[in-house]
């Protein structure tokens, strides 16, 4: 499991090609946005098993980030696994996607979760010693949290670069294409292009190698950002006909590309390239100066 769910490299170190079903399907369905399908292959093992519900609620989570809907199946999937938790570590990454969930519904959903996401974060900390596996993923939402919600850029500049070292001494591709992608936008905010774009290329290619489709339109994007006219052009393209061919996904990703005229120009004032624009939530906390992404 890594970042939401099953993925092609799991924490035992078997890549997809090795991984035996349902996973390596799970993972097919996953990264080409067929979230549901997904879930429904897990759902009978789910009823009993603490990490496949874990899994799936993970999945359902994901969900919501990708399509800014579906948010009481993610709520119910997630209090199945939080029941059926044994252990510490269960319990501990329960708690981390319930701060995930919470965040979500923060930036996309109906209302200000904050406190929730904070809490649970808080929790799967103190349940998590500084070595354990989830560790990376505890990282990463937190700096999310502190980009998005709290805009701290010193804590989640911190909060990230602890997920991506985490992430690469497990070989977590997945996760490292998300620590990258934020790093990036944490340096091209400070006007550092050069690492911007280094960063966000390396989130396109891992993307690309892990077969992570559904999020590469938003690597594209992001590395529009830091590209000659040219090409940024040609990236935007691309990354639209990707969002067109998944059906709308990821929605905000939709949004904006939608906003961009002809030839790749923004407008003044509009946002930059490979940040979400759902509309604000009722707590206003997700403007157009903001130069990261969700997820």
């Amino acid at each position: 499991m890594s970042e939401h769910g099953w993925s092609p490299n799991s924490p035992d170190g078997r890549g997809r090609a090795a991984a035996e079903e349902p996973g390596d399907t799970v993972w097919r369905l996953r990264s080409r946005g067929c979230w549901q399908e997904a879930a429904e292959l897990l759902r009978p093992a789910a009823e009993h098993d603490p990490a496949v519900a874990l899994a799936r609620a993970e999945l359902l989570i994901e969900q919501c980030l990708f399509t800014a809907s579906q948010w009481p199946q993610a709520e119910q999937a997630l209090r199945l696994a939080e029941a059926l938790a044994e252990g510490t570590e269960q319990r501990a990454a329960a708690a981390c996607a319930r701060g995930f969930l919470a965040y979500l519904a923060s930036v996309l959903g109906p209302r200000d979760r904050l406190d929730e996401a904070q809490a649970a974060l808080g929790r799967t900390s103190a349940l998590l010693p500084p070595d354990a596996p989830g560790r990376p993923l505890l990282d990463f939402r937190r700096g999310l949290v502190a980009e998005n919600l709290l805009r701290d850029r010193g804590a989640a500049w911190i909060a990230y670069r602890r997920a991506h070292e985490g992430a690469g001494e497990r070989g977590d591709e997945l996760l490292r294409s998300y620590t990258w992608r934020h790093l990036a936008a944490l340096a091209l905010s400070r006007g550092e292009r050069g690492n911007a774009r280094e960063g966000f290329d390396a989130s396109l290619r891992l993307r690309e190698q892990l077969g992570f489709t559904v999020g590469v339109a938003p690597a594209l994007a992001a590395l529009a950002e830091v590209s000659e006219p040219t090409e940024a052009v040609r990236l935007r393209a691309e990354a639209a006909r990707l969002v067109h061919a998944l059906g709308g996904v990821p929605v905000w990703l939709a949004r904006q590309l939608s906003s961009t005229p002809p030839g790749g120009v923004r407008t003044p004032g509009s946002p930059p390239d490979g940040v979400p624009t759902p509309g604000p939530p009722p707590d206003g906390r997700i403007t157009g100066e903001t130069r990261g992404a969700i997820s």
